[in-house]
């Protein structure tokens, strides 16, 4: 595996089951409210900063998890995929990537296809049958509980990139004034 994590520039993510326990919360309005996990949005960010593509392939239609990865800085979201391959391949030939260069995270029979055909793929512990079957690597952690931060930090140590630069002393609002 360890070859594989050295050749990644890319992370594809699944929503709901991934990023997201996959419980969904109804409100009285018809408001769709999901729960993420901080530790896998700062490792997004972090491996964004470090020059790692990100994308977002999900059937999830809500406004609210097109906000959640606009906030995070995620250009790359496709919502709605009822089908997800046409997305994916469109995805590779706008961003000019090779599958090799791709980790998948996924956790149910949608995303199978995909990930049968990306260098390495993840899913979380909590994962449907298949989806174990066919993934290169389980995580340990469930959707929603790390599972993203997981293969994210994998990698980045891997290739020397877990790490954030330290501000100097003259960076920020801590400035001497006197």
């Amino acid at each position: 595996m360890l070859d594989k994590l050295k050749q990644i520039t890319t992370f594809i993510f699944d929503v709901d089951g991934v990023l997201t326990d996959g419980k969904i919360l109804i409100t009285e309005n018809g408001d769709q409210l999901r729960q993420y996990n901080i530790k896998d949005g700062y490792a997004i960010q972090l491996a964004m900063g470090k020059g790692y593509h990100v994308c977002i392939i999900t059937g999830a239609k809500s406004k609210s998890v097109g906000l959640r990865m606009q906030g995070l800085g995620i250009d790359h979201v496709y919502l709605g995929a009822s089908y997800k391959m046409p997305l994916f391949e469109d995805f590779l030939n706008n961003a000019n990537l090779k599958r090799e260069e791709i980790v998948y995270v996924g956790d149910d029979l949608p995303d199978q296809e995909i990930m049968e055909q990306v260098a390495l793929s993840v899913c979380p512990a909590d994962a449907v049958e298949e989806i174990k079957n066919c993934a290169g690597y389980i995580s340990e952690f469930k959707g929603g509980q790390g599972v993203v931060r997981d293969i994210i930090e994998k990698v980045l140590k891997v290739k020397g990139d877990w790490f954030v630069e330290k501000p100097s002393a003259n960076d920020g609002a801590l400035k001497n004034k006197g």
